[in-house]
């Protein structure tokens, strides 16, 4: 009896066997075919090599002296299966005019498989980088020597992020994606609490105006769930520093803080909307290097949290809204600013009348820039062309639900955005800062209920995505 047990027992135990070895190999098969992101990564050292003027302050009267940190453009390439692939710059510097960005995204278009409008540039917003191309224009009283270095930067910046994007792209390798948020509070409403008076109201508990205190991460790994990039943002102007020395200033040094705690990471900062939100207390070096660590330190308890995973899939919108000025001044108006003992204000009108003189009239409106980037249904990321203002991205936030990314500083920086409400108070953040970015004048009162508008209908997953 026993060897008639024994042969079907042996029988089963191979049958089982080969089952087990089949299901092994369909697993392993069907894991292999599994859709996954790619991704790509590549960096450029962006140091100006010779000495040049620094941009964000107008108080400045001479070249740089030197090099506190590198400043760096890093570009990341991501494809979805089935989809075409997309391109994030990151770049030093206080912001980028439209005429580069368009020179950019242009030659980037030509030499590689991926369309303009799924190319985002987004500038961290730092004080310590230098003047690019015309932006922030009438700020700057320079000689005709520095007007030319000015050109032959601009010039070659435009190849190098040309060149880093495509070899991004061309080093696309299976990878994941997943994110977080987190949360840092350095930042202050600047409009709402005087300067000198911030320790003690922090100490006392009495900050007054909106913030946003998020730190959203995005994370990417190999297909072995090695780290390979980190993404992160926060809402606060990059103005700690403002001496002659170059530098990445507080995101600088959290991207460089991350990138030594995780030796071959590529760090990656995008700045959200904090045009009214200053890091403060500020103006030294330690600080800078404190926030940055503390900023770092953000980003690396998301990573070592739980984070959300992100499925395959991309869809990208992008448009440009006709963003409307306000009553545009006169002639006469201007002619009369000539006479203004406020040399920035001069210069504003001397721009203005060669304009008009050329038979040029003055602009009605300006197109805006905005992207909306959908990860899977996981994350949103919207990227808002300026100096935007808080309100917008917590307006966001609460309209939208909390699976967005809210960024500003993308594709171009061409004035301040501010909300209805900033815009009825006035200031610099309303309406006085458009002397310096040689617009002819505010925006119309309507800026925040047009750009939602228009946004509303890039969120709406009806609509047809590019």
């Amino acid at each position: 009896g026993g060897s008639l047990i024994m042969i079907p027992v042996r029988a089963i135990a191979g049958l089982c066997i080969e089952m087990v070895l089949f299901s092994i190999l369909f697993v392993c098969e069907a894991s292999a075919a599994e859709p996954t992101w790619k991704a790509g990564f590549a960096r450029t050292k962006i140091t100006p090599t010779e000495a040049m003027w620094l941009s964000g302050y107008g108080s400045r009267d001479h070249a740089s002296e030197g090099t506190r940190i590198e400043l760096w453009a890093k570009a990341l390439a991501l494809e979805a299966p089935g989809g075409s692939p997309a391109v994030v710059v990151t770049l030093d510097l206080v912001g980028i005019d439209r005429e580069t960005a368009q020179v950019i995204r242009d030659r980037i278009q030509k030499k590689a498989s991926v369309t303009a409008d799924r190319i985002a540039l987004c500038s961290s917003h730092t004080h310590t980088g230098p003047v690019v191309g015309h932006n922030l224009e009438t700020m700057y009283f320079y000689s005709a020597e520095e007007r030319e270095r000015v050109n032959r930067y601009t010039i070659w910046l435009e190849a190098e992020v040309t060149r880093i994007a495509i070899e991004a792209l061309g080093r696309l390798l299976p990878s994941k994606l997943s994110w977080g948020v987190g949360s840092e509070s350095f930042g202050v409403n600047r409009r709402n609490n005087p300067e000198a008076l911030v320790p003690a109201h922090r100490a006392g508990g009495k900050l007054r105006g909106p913030v946003d205190y998020d730190v959203p991460v995005l994370r990417i790994a190999d297909s072995e769930d090695r780290l390979l990039a980190l993404l992160f943002g926060y809402a606060c102007h990059a103005t700690v520093l403002d001496d002659y020395l170059w530098s990445g200033d507080y995101p600088g040094y959290a991207q460089l803080e991350l990138e030594q705690r995780h030796p071959g990471l590529q760090a990656m900062f995008i700045a959200g909307c904090g045009a009214d939100v200053n890091p403060l207390p500020r103006r030294t070096p330690e600080l800078a290097q404190q926030y940055g660590r503390r900023l770092a330190t953000a980003v690396d308890r998301v990573n070592e949290g739980v984070l959300t995973l992100i499925n395959p899939e991309l869809s990208i919108r992008y448009t440009e809204l006709d963003l409307p000025f306000d009553t545009l001044p006169t002639r006469k108006i201007l002619e009369e600013k000539l006479k203004s003992s406020d040399r920035y204000g001069v210069a504003y009108a001397q721009k203005m009348l060669k304009e008009l003189e050329a038979g040029r009239p003055l602009p009605t409106s300006y197109p805006y820039p905005m992207g909306v980037w959908k990860f899977g249904k996981e994350l949103t990321w919207i990227s808002l062309g300026g100096e935007v203002v808080v309100d917008y991205g917590l307006r966001l936030k609460r309209e939208f639900g909390r699976d967005l990314w809210v960024s500003a500083y993308s594709h171009d920086v061409m004035a301040y955005i501010p909300s209805r409400r900033v815009w009825e108070e006035g200031g610099y953040e309303g309406g006085g800062s458009m002397i310096y970015y040689g617009l002819p004048t505010r925006w119309s009162g309507e800026v925040e209920e047009r750009i939602f508008g228009v946004l509303k209908g890039l969120l709406d997953p009806s609509s047809k995505a590019r």
